[in-house]
């Protein structure tokens, strides 16, 4: 095993992500905090990222649609450091034809412990802590050989 520390910045990388089902509700909490997130680096899936930069007007780094490789992007861009904070208003009432590479999103995001949202109320408590637009020392167990 191998410990790591990895030195979040002030300015964040942010992931938002949202199922069909979420994403009226993510746009919500996105207007209610767009002071908050437009001072933070964005990143997105393809549909959510467009719908939520035409809306809110602010810069997002938009990936792939989720089906189609956009939550394995940005599990990737978990696992290289480029994102720091996970929001993801998933629908676990909702079959998704991705759910393995959801499943993979989620699975990488709980490797690199990054904070995770999963609804509006976990994402207010997340953006409303004190450590959000701090420096935060993460810890990171990696199970290497």
């Amino acid at each position: 095993m191998r410990n790591i520390d990895i030195k979040m910045q002030p300015r964040k990388k942010i992931a938002l992500v949202a199922h069909d089902n979420k994403k009226e509700e993510m746009l919500q909490w996105a207007k209610y905090n767009v002071d908050v997130l437009k001072t933070h680096e964005l990143y997105s899936t393809g549909t959510t990222g467009k719908m939520l930069s035409d809306a809110l007007k602010i810069k997002i780094k938009r990936m792939m649609s989720g089906p189609v490789g956009g939550d394995q992007q940005i599990g990737a861009k978990i696992a290289e450091g480029k994102v720091d904070v996970l929001i993801f208003f998933w629908d676990p009432l909702e079959p998704q034809p991705h759910d393995p590479d959801v499943k993979a999103l989620l699975r990488i995001a709980v490797v690199w412990n990054i904070p995770v949202a999963s609804n509006r109320a976990s994402a207010d408590f997340l953006i409303s802590s004190p450590l959000f637009n701090s420096e935060y020392d993460r810890k990171v167990v990696l199970n290497i050989r």
